[in-house]
Protein backbone atom coordinates (compact mmCIF):
# COMPACT_ATOMS: atom_id res chain seq x y z
CA UNK A 1 0.00 0.00 0.00
CA UNK A 2 1.48 3.63 -0.63
CA UNK A 3 0.72 6.29 1.20
CA UNK A 4 0.46 9.81 -0.42
CA UNK A 5 2.80 12.03 0.82
CA UNK A 6 1.23 15.61 2.18
CA UNK A 7 1.67 18.45 -0.08
CA UNK A 8 2.48 20.83 2.91
CA UNK A 9 4.73 20.87 6.10
CA UNK A 10 3.44 21.04 9.52
CA UNK A 11 3.28 24.53 10.94
CA UNK A 12 6.79 25.44 12.50
CA UNK A 13 6.58 26.81 16.44
CA UNK A 14 8.46 27.75 19.41
CA UNK A 15 9.39 26.42 22.59
CA UNK A 16 11.11 28.44 25.39
CA UNK A 17 14.34 26.65 26.90
CA UNK A 18 16.27 28.90 29.35
CA UNK A 19 16.88 32.04 26.83
CA UNK A 20 16.86 29.93 24.16
CA UNK A 21 14.08 29.30 21.38
CA UNK A 22 13.79 25.95 20.10
CA UNK A 23 12.02 25.24 17.10
CA UNK A 24 9.33 22.67 17.06
CA UNK A 25 6.66 20.66 15.00
CA UNK A 26 3.95 18.36 15.83
CA UNK A 27 2.67 15.58 13.20
CA UNK A 28 -0.42 13.68 14.03
CA UNK A 29 -2.83 13.34 16.66
CA UNK A 30 -2.97 9.84 17.96
CA UNK A 31 -2.99 8.85 21.57
CA UNK A 32 0.49 8.57 21.76
CA UNK A 33 3.20 10.72 22.12
CA UNK A 34 6.47 9.91 20.58
CA UNK A 35 9.39 12.99 20.53
CA UNK A 36 12.12 12.04 18.03
CA UNK A 37 14.74 13.53 19.05
CA UNK A 38 17.28 13.05 15.99
CA UNK A 39 20.88 13.37 15.08
CA UNK A 40 23.52 15.95 14.46
CA UNK A 41 21.94 18.12 11.97
CA UNK A 42 18.69 18.82 11.74
CA UNK A 43 16.91 21.82 9.65
CA UNK A 44 12.64 21.71 10.46
CA UNK A 45 11.98 23.18 6.36
CA UNK A 46 14.92 21.07 5.44
CA UNK A 47 14.14 17.33 6.65
CA UNK A 48 11.13 17.45 4.49
CA UNK A 49 12.51 17.65 0.95
CA UNK A 50 13.61 13.99 1.90
CA UNK A 51 10.61 11.64 0.65
CA UNK A 52 11.62 8.93 2.63
CA UNK A 53 12.16 10.98 5.98
CA UNK A 54 8.67 12.02 5.42
CA UNK A 55 6.82 9.10 4.92
CA UNK A 56 8.44 7.50 8.07
CA UNK A 57 7.45 10.69 10.35
CA UNK A 58 3.86 10.52 8.48
CA UNK A 59 3.58 6.95 8.83
CA UNK A 60 4.29 7.23 13.11
CA UNK A 61 1.82 10.15 13.14
CA UNK A 62 -1.19 8.15 11.64
CA UNK A 63 -1.29 6.29 14.72
CA UNK A 64 0.20 8.70 17.32
CA UNK A 65 1.63 12.62 18.16
CA UNK A 66 4.82 12.77 16.34
CA UNK A 67 6.63 15.78 17.87
CA UNK A 68 9.84 16.84 16.17
CA UNK A 69 12.50 19.46 17.09
CA UNK A 70 15.65 21.46 15.90
CA UNK A 71 18.44 21.28 18.53
CA UNK A 72 19.99 24.69 20.14
CA UNK A 73 21.95 25.90 17.55
CA UNK A 74 20.59 23.86 14.71
CA UNK A 75 18.32 24.60 12.28
CA UNK A 76 15.63 27.07 13.02
CA UNK A 77 16.26 27.09 16.91
CA UNK A 78 18.45 30.21 18.00
CA UNK A 79 21.99 30.02 16.73
CA UNK A 80 24.19 29.54 19.84
CA UNK A 81 26.51 27.09 21.45
CA UNK A 82 25.31 23.53 21.63
CA UNK A 83 25.40 23.57 25.31
CA UNK A 84 25.80 20.61 27.55
CA UNK A 85 23.90 17.61 27.39
CA UNK A 86 22.08 18.45 30.26
CA UNK A 87 21.07 21.56 29.25
CA UNK A 88 20.16 20.32 25.29
CA UNK A 89 18.24 17.43 26.99
CA UNK A 90 16.24 20.19 28.72
CA UNK A 91 14.94 21.39 25.72
CA UNK A 92 13.63 18.25 25.36
CA UNK A 93 11.16 19.03 28.47
CA UNK A 94 10.38 22.42 27.16
CA UNK A 95 9.28 21.06 24.11
CA UNK A 96 7.15 18.78 25.82
CA UNK A 97 5.81 21.14 28.00
CA UNK A 98 5.02 23.93 25.16
CA UNK A 99 3.11 21.04 22.72
CA UNK A 100 1.19 19.81 26.63
CA UNK A 101 2.63 16.45 26.49
CA UNK A 102 3.00 15.28 30.15
CA UNK A 103 4.15 11.43 28.82
CA UNK A 104 6.20 10.13 25.57
CA UNK A 105 8.07 7.53 24.23
CA UNK A 106 11.03 9.45 23.05
CA UNK A 107 13.60 7.72 19.83
CA UNK A 108 16.66 8.77 20.31
CA UNK A 109 18.50 8.74 17.05
CA UNK A 110 22.64 9.01 16.77
CA UNK A 111 23.67 11.97 18.65
CA UNK A 112 19.59 11.99 20.11
CA UNK A 113 20.14 8.52 21.89
CA UNK A 114 21.89 9.82 24.64
CA UNK A 115 20.31 13.02 25.25
CA UNK A 116 16.85 10.40 24.95
CA UNK A 117 18.73 7.92 27.44
CA UNK A 118 19.26 11.39 29.92
CA UNK A 119 16.16 12.40 29.50
CA UNK A 120 14.07 9.21 30.60
CA UNK A 121 16.77 8.69 33.72
CA UNK A 122 15.98 12.19 35.13
CA UNK A 123 12.53 12.57 34.32
CA UNK A 124 11.18 8.87 34.46
CA UNK A 125 7.66 10.08 35.00
CA UNK A 126 7.37 11.57 31.77
CA UNK A 127 8.79 9.09 29.90
CA UNK A 128 6.29 6.06 28.48
CA UNK A 129 9.36 4.38 26.33
CA UNK A 130 12.83 4.46 25.24
CA UNK A 131 13.88 3.80 21.55
CA UNK A 132 17.59 3.97 20.35
CA UNK A 133 18.68 3.91 16.69
CA UNK A 134 21.93 4.38 15.17
CA UNK A 135 23.95 4.89 18.40
CA UNK A 136 27.30 4.44 19.58
CA UNK A 137 27.92 2.42 22.85
CA UNK A 138 31.13 1.93 25.08
CA UNK A 139 31.47 -0.63 26.72
CA UNK A 140 34.91 -2.07 28.96
CA UNK A 141 36.28 -4.61 27.78
CA UNK A 142 38.03 -7.78 30.37
CA UNK A 143 41.16 -8.52 30.75
CA UNK A 144 42.10 -11.52 28.18
CA UNK A 145 44.57 -12.57 30.43
CA UNK A 146 48.55 -12.67 31.18
CA UNK A 147 49.80 -11.08 28.23
CA UNK A 148 46.00 -10.22 27.20
CA UNK A 149 44.83 -6.81 26.58
CA UNK A 150 44.33 -4.36 28.98
CA UNK A 151 41.04 -2.96 29.91
CA UNK A 152 39.89 -0.70 27.17
CA UNK A 153 36.43 0.59 25.50
CA UNK A 154 35.54 -0.20 22.50
CA UNK A 155 32.60 0.87 20.09
CA UNK A 156 29.58 -1.31 19.16
CA UNK A 157 27.13 -0.03 16.49
CA UNK A 158 22.83 -0.12 18.07
CA UNK A 159 21.36 -0.15 15.46
CA UNK A 160 17.67 -0.23 17.16
CA UNK A 161 17.55 -0.96 20.73
CA UNK A 162 14.33 -0.10 22.35
CA UNK A 163 12.83 -0.68 26.23
CA UNK A 164 9.16 0.17 27.90
CA UNK A 165 8.79 1.71 31.14
CA UNK A 166 6.86 -1.20 32.16
CA UNK A 167 8.79 -3.62 30.56
CA UNK A 168 11.90 -2.79 32.46
CA UNK A 169 12.18 -4.79 35.64
CA UNK A 170 15.12 -4.72 38.21
CA UNK A 171 17.42 -7.79 37.96
CA UNK A 172 16.65 -11.08 40.46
Amino acid sequence: MLLRMADTTPAIRYARSGDVHVAYQVVGDGPVHIVFVEGFVTNRHVVWEEPSYRRFVERLGSFARVILFDKRGMGLSDRVQAGTLEERMDDVRAVMDAVGSERAALIGESEGGPMSMLFAASFPQRTVALCSAGRRSRRRQPRTGPGGRAPGRSSKRTWWACSSAGAVRPPR
